[in-house]
């Protein structure tokens, strides 16, 4: 089956960069858009981790100036990946984080810098390469946001315009001054261009000027077109409902795989589960817990934020403790939450165990070995935490919102008697409902025969991408 060619733009791509789930996805989408006989080439920043990873690369544009400096396009591999990557050194080779230096602050030049990524889409969109003319560009969240805009506001021809949001509370908002230097005429700055609350929003670019808009998961494309969470941006969204769509993540089932991860102590499989005991054991050794095979053992990876609910956890960590429970925490974030951790941690170290930052090998092991994960989120477009957890036989607790609500099949009574459960939801996203869930969660874990149940439909569940593959393709070939 053939279909159109796709230009996907992100600002991180899994393995080359990451911050968070948006990688994962521009990562493990194009292999499984390949399987579908999609052709899709992913545009990103020349950042220095990602031009190191570059397999013969070669300069197919040049741009004079761009945003205050000379810039080349190149083509190249990394590993499955067919890249295009805006080589600015000017822009992007500096050291620190993609949109944030070593002191955690925004670089100041952001609004140029995705500027940039958008302008280089829109040229490709227009046929700057004449080798590949794409059917479909696909921006990703408010750093591919201009990419429309610039087509919109330049020649009429132009591809199929699609736009994702991972996470509608990332807006892109920079000073109106800023508007003849991005290049957009001053109809731009109207209610009906890209003016949000007086500034430029990148994010509204996107949404006002893409043919489709789609998000992480279909409750979450609910959630955004409502006051409460649409963060501003969901009266448009209301007013283009006939173009919103969920189409729920995947996870890249090869990458995770607890039968061949190799950074797992212990391979195990859905028919072996027991081995999980050995990756148990081995990580309440890592953490410094005491050695308790009984014990309930959570995990959390995550964000440390108020929107990832992690100070309820920290609110409700008595009640964890009182039914016997261990945590271990692999997080980095708001510095209140890693303190108020780091002190639960000292306080009781045989049963907390906290590591800051991210360990990518640390994440798996968590997965591995905790008996069950915790996502606690006040909002989530989707998740993939509560989706790598199925995957790993952790059995997910988390909160009914967004994407969370639409994997984990709740652990009710007539769905334990079906034969459907996977985990356990609560609501509404409080300190009670979550006591409620860990109380339910290690009133379950007594009934090992029912545990066991959770895990084996956890581990069956498909959450790979061909399925969301599948609703892509259907996209861009009604866009081509």
């Amino acid at each position: 089956m053939s279909g159109p060619t796709v230009l996907s733009v992100a600002s991180e791509v899994f393995p080359l960069i990451k911050t968070g789930g948006l990688a994962d996805v521009a990562g493990a989408l194009p292999g499984a858009l390949a399987r579908e006989g999609i052709a899709c080439r992913t545009l990103l920043p020349g950042y220095p981790a990602v031009l190191k990873s570059l397999e013969s690369a070669e300069a197919v544009a040049t741009f004079a100036d761009l945003f205050g400096g000379p810039a080349r396009l190149l083509a190249g591999r990394a590993g499955s990946l067919d890249l295009l990557v805006v080589d600015a050194p000017h822009l992007f080779s500096r050291a620190g984080l993609p949109y944030t230096g070593a002191d955690g602050r925004d670089w100041p030049d952001n609004a140029q810098r995705f500027a940039a990524l958008g302008k280089v889409a829109a040229e490709i969109g227009r046929g700057l390469l004449p080798a590949f003319r794409p059917d479909v560009l696909h921006g990703h969240d408010w750093q591919a946001g201009l990419a429309p805009a610039y087509l919109r506001y330049g020649d009429s021809r132009h591809p199929g315009l699609v736009c994702t949001i991972h996470n509608i509370a990332f807006q892109g908002l920079f000073p109106a001054y800023l508007l003849r230097e991005l290049g957009f005429p001053p109809e731009a700055m109207t209610i009906d261009g890209f003016e949000y609350y007086g500034q430029i929003s990148y994010l509204k670019a996107a949404l006002q000027f893409s043919d489709r808009i789609t998000t992480v998961s279909p409750t979450y494309a609910l959630e955004i077109q409502t006051k409460a969470g649409g963060m501003g941006l969901d009266g448009l969204l209301r007013a283009r409902a006939d173009v919103v769509s969920g189409i729920l993540n995947g996870i890249d089932d090869g990458v995770w795989n607890p039968a061949q991860d190799r950074r797992l102590p212990a391979g195990f499989d859905a028919q072996t589960p027991e081995r999980r005991a050995i990756n148990k054991a081995h990580l309440q050794t890592r953490f410094g817990l005491s050695q308790d095979p009984d014990a309930l053992l959570f995990g959390v990876v995550s964000r440390l934020s108020e929107q990832k609910g992690l100070d309820l956890l920290l609110a409700t960590l008595p009640v964890l403790m009182q039914h016997g429970g261990q945590l271990v925490l692999l997080g980095a974030g708001d510095r209140n939450l890693e303190d108020g951790f780091r002190r639960a941690a000292e306080s009781d170290p045989d049963r907390i165990g906290t590591t800051f930052g991210f360990d990518e090998a640390l994440a798996h092991q968590i997965q591995g070995g905790s008996d069950a994960i915790c996502v606690p989120s006040r909002f989530e477009p989707c998740g993939l935490t509560q989706l790598c957890a199925l995957r790993y036989g952790a059995v997910p607790v988390v909160a009914r919102v967004g994407g969370l609500s639409d994997t984990v099949i709740d652990a009710s009574e007539m769905a334990l008697a079906a034969g459907v459960a996977t985990g356990i939801q609560f609501a509404p996203v409080d300190e009670p409902a979550l006591a409620a869930a860990i109380r339910r969660t290690a009133a379950l874990w007594q009934d090992r025969a029912a545990w066991r149940a959770l895990q084996r439909n956890g581990m069956s569940a498909d959450v790979g991408w061909d399925r969301p593959a599948k609703h892509y393709a259907d996209l861009y070939r009604t866009l081509a």
